[in-house]
């Protein structure tokens, strides 16, 4: 199947799909309304485990309706959990993805986040630098060696150019024996969306 050469979410599940593998577990730092956290899903099947975060109830709630027509096990979780379980399924917990690395049962082999706000929700209620870069932090300790995370970043609403400029300063900056760290972009549209993936080494 051709690829749309810009279309940057497409991009991020390809290459996360290059490196995770049924029965894995993935996080969708932004699960919106769903379409990563299905992919992921499909990715690695019944036997995997997708923790979704978003801090918007509609999100979750979208995100769950999607996730139980693919006829996936899914569970709602509260807000100040404790470690989830390691077990197969769909885990969505309506907190920030600031937070996320306390409730992680293992170091997860893909990591997807999709900035920005809600498609069809309020513009106000946006992802923002610090919430970003400290969600970013912790994905790059706890992704398991091997792994990869994806972000998709777009610098087309207000406050999203400032985001994006955080988000490159922070990858920019992770050290070079232990990361791999690609960028994407549409060179010729500065307002386009453009994609992050930082892969943890191996050795």
């Amino acid at each position: 199947m051709k690829h749309v050469l810009t279309r940057m979410v497409q991009w991020s599940q390809e290459l996360l799909a290059e490196v995770v593998q049924s029965g894995d577990l993935v996080v969708d730092l932004t699960a919106g309304t769903g379409q990563d956290t299905l992919t992921l899903f499909q990715m690695v099947g019944e036997q995997g485990q997708v923790v979704g975060f978003d801090i918007q109830p509609q999100a979750l709630l979208a995100t769950r309706e999607r996730m139980v027509a693919a006829g996936a096990l899914v569970r709602l979780q509260q807000q100040n959990i404790q470690p989830l379980r390691c077990e197969p399924g769909i885990d969505l917990l309506q907190m920030s993805h600031a937070e996320f690395s306390g409730v992680m049962p293992a170091s997860p082999k893909g990591i997807i986040a999709n900035l920005g706000y809600l498609p069809g929700g309020s513009q106000d209620l946006v992802t923002r630098p610090e919430t970003t870069v400290s969600a970013l932090e912790q994905g790059c300790s706890l992704l398991a060696k091997g792994g990869r995370m994806a972000v998709v970043v777009y610098p087309g609403h207000p406050g999203g150019a400032e985001e994006g400029e955080a988000v490159n300063h922070l990858f920019a900056g992770v050290e070079d024996p232990g990361f791999q760290v690609l960028r994407l972009d549409v060179c010729n549209r500065p307002e386009a969306p453009f994609l992050f993936v930082v892969e943890k080494k191996t050795d």
